[in-house]
């Protein structure tokens, strides 16, 4: 289940390319006399960050505490960066100035926001080895102070092979996970990251294999991971969606998500930034990958480069699902729920819930019915083993709290390690707590929490003949 709730803010060092996209749009309706080309009429333009420098910005968006490091030039276009930094909030205390270039991007947008030309000015030279050493230093000065660290290559010289192994090699005595967004074909220089995000093209040109097929682009991504030594390869597919491969971890399939594309400028910025927001946080690697699909697919229905906003993404899965996601419940949420819902009667049940069957549907129904907000407590896969024994759970935790998140009439659920439910029923202090009809009244867990505030347990009648052990002991007759 998509674990939005659980993202909160966490200190990110950005470490990239950065560089400024200026947009000039206008209009063509004549042939220059000069020479047999279009002249383009300029009526308005904007600049936004580009490169990891937008890898930043939407990091900001996504609700993160942001630090920069990078380098740009002793010039206008790298003072203007300083300033969009500094308006949104993003700290440039490790960025370099440095006689050179800044990159700027100028894209000119004729009608119907269609580019006509791209005129860039850059300097990629790379960085000199005394900047690369005083980088490094200042940076382990600084990295323990960051939960996370991403790297945004876009070839502009940053990268060199000594600086690009500097950074992995702190990260990793530090145990700090690095995530790299690549860009060069000089496989070694990525060596010992966390998670590489190649696209097909990248993934080609690193491990010279064709990776055309879905099962071909597997085996690219799962050669890439041995040869890096890196935990996951994480390969953008365009509109074909992402493939995550991972150590011990099966292959993941997600499709894309954009219904409108207008441009794909900034997507896999947009991807990698909330990749590493989830990530920061503890999302688990599949729903990480979910949450950044969800963001590129909001970012290619904009036009030019532009930031997602978690917002952003929230009403997106709303609007997919019907608002089911917003109803899983996590524990560091349950004070603010609490809060949220002080003069409503809430209403506590819970179990294993491993195949959904009517007699589920007809006992919460009738629970939802005793107070104005119906919670569900799910045991985790875990617990249900201990309870039920090691066949059990059939299905997985995420995919019985989707089941139940489902039903219109349950308000939240909430999944939980324990044997009992009784330290988060003392967490959620319910009005009502509901048993099945197998339970008497002085074995309920959570009884003394929830009458010691005026509270009552109901017990509910089960439906004769209705129940997951019933079902599978059913089937296993039928496959003998």
């Amino acid at each position: 289940m998509i674990q939005l709730s659980q993202i909160r803010k966490k200190s990110i060092l950005v470490i990239g390319d950065v560089m400024l996209d200026d947009y000039c749009m206008g209009d063509i309706k004549r042939i220059s006399p000069e020479a047999p080309v279009p002249v383009f009429r300029k009526k308005t333009e904007r600049s936004v960050l580009g490169g990891a420098a937008n890898v930043a910005a939407n990091l900001v968006a996504a609700n993160q505490k942001v630090s920069m490091m990078s380098i740009i030039g002793n010039d206008d276009s790298g003072r203007r960066l300083l300033e969009y930094f500094k308006e949104k909030g993003i700290n440039t205390d490790l960025v370099q100035i440095l006689d050179r270039n800044t990159t700027v991007k100028t894209r000119f947008l004729a009608s119907n926001n269609q580019q006509v030309l791209r005129l860039d000015v850059e300097d990629t030279s790379p960085i000199p080895e005394n900047i690369c050493k005083e980088m490094l230093n200042r940076l382990e000065g600084e990295i323990d102070s960051y939960h996370f660290i991403l790297l945004s290559d876009y070839l502009k010289g940053l990268f060199t092979y000594d600086f690009t192994q500097g950074i992995l090699k702190l990260c990793r005595k530090h145990n700090i996970p690095a995530i790299i967004d690549v860009k060069d074909t000089h496989v070694e220089k990525y060596y010992g990251a966390f998670l590489l995000k190649p696209n097909l093209k990248e993934i080609r040109d690193l491990t010279g294999m064709p990776a055309r097929t879905d099962e071909e682009i597997i085996e690219a991504a799962q050669t890439l991971c041995k040869q890096c030594d890196c935990k996951f390869v994480l390969c953008t597919c365009g509109a074909r969606g992402m493939v995550l491969v991972g150590e011990n971890h099966s292959p993941f399939f997600i499709a894309s998500e954009g219904k409108d594309v207008f441009d794909v400028s900034g997507a896999g910025d947009t991807t990698i930034a909330y990749l590493a927001a989830a990530m920061a946080n503890g999302v688990n690697m599949n729903d990480a990958v979910s949450i950044a699909n969800y963001a590129a697919g909001i970012q290619v229905g904009k036009v030019g480069t532009s930031s997602v906003y978690m917002q952003e993404v929230r009403d997106f899965l709303a609007n997919e699902d019907n608002g089911t996601f917003h109803k899983i419940l996590y524990p560091q949420d349950v004070e603010v729920f609490r809060h949220n819902n002080k003069n409503k009667k809430i209403v506590f049940t819970n179990g294993c819930f491993d195949i959904l069957h009517v007699g589920h549907k007809r006992y919460l129904q009738l629970a939802a019915t005793l107070g104005d907000i119906l919670v569900i407590g799910v045991n985790s896969d875990d617990s249900v083993r201990r309870l039920k024994g090691p066949d059990r759970p059939v299905n997985l935790e995420r995919d019985r709290a989707e089941m139940l998140c489902a039903l219109s009439f349950i308000d939240y659920v909430i999944v939980f390690g324990e044997d009992t439910p009784y330290e988060l029923i003392k967490k959620i202090q319910p009005d009502v707590i509901v048993k099945g009809g197998d339970y008497k009244l002085e074995n309920v867990v959570g009884r003394d929490v929830v009458e010691a505030r005026g509270g009552r347990v109901e017990i509910i009648p089960f439906v004769d003949g209705k129940s997951t052990t019933n079902i599978i002991n059913k089937i296993n007759k039928k496959l003998k």
